[in-house]
């Protein structure tokens, strides 16, 4: 089947400035030329399955209307400073095992930007670092009220086996 008639790369742009904020796909022009946008399409619909970069993942569309990041794609998108609303700073005891992919739990939780809400794809930071991505289980405001459950569910961390 044939891609959707529509330019893809305003698809994406709207798609991740209503999820993540206003002018935040900006910073990928501003560091790409769009010829290094590449999009892959579904054989069966014609949708857009997932969007790179120079060969690099940058994200993939669920079904749900949400975006799965990459620790690529996340790491672009730290380069506004907007994004930052977006992320999630564990304390220093639970870095090591976010890094390995592990969940982060409730009392584990420093700082919640105030965009975070529940089943939103998040950026797990480390001053200004990404060192996982996952998806939010609780929203900003009881993230760091509650002292027991998940969090972020992990999706991938920066030494998860698909890194090595």
């Amino acid at each position: 089947m044939k891609p959707l008639p529509l330019n893809p790369e305003e698809k994406i742009r709207h798609h991740i400035d209503a999820l993540f904020g206003t002018g935040i796909y900006n910073i990928l022009t501003i560091h790409h030329s769009t010829k290094d946008f590449s999009f892959e399409y579904s054989r069966r619909t014609g949708r857009i399955k997932n969007f790179s970069i120079k060969n690099q993942l940058v994200a993939t569309l669920r079904t749900d209307g949400g975006l799965a990041l990459t620790i690529f794609g996340a790491t672009e998108f730290l380069g506004n400073e907007r994004f930052r609303e977006n992320c999630v700073i564990p304390t220093e005891e639970a870095l090591p095992f976010v890094r390995q992919g592990r969940s982060l739990f409730c009392k584990h939780v420093e700082w919640c930007g105030s965009n975070v809400k529940v089943g939103s794809d998040v950026a797990i930071v480390d001053e200004w670092r990404v060192v996982a991505v996952g998806r939010a289980l609780i929203g900003c405001n009881h993230m760091k009220n509650y002292h027991k459950g998940i969090a972020v569910k992990v999706r991938e961390g920066i030494k998860s086996p698909r890194e090595l």
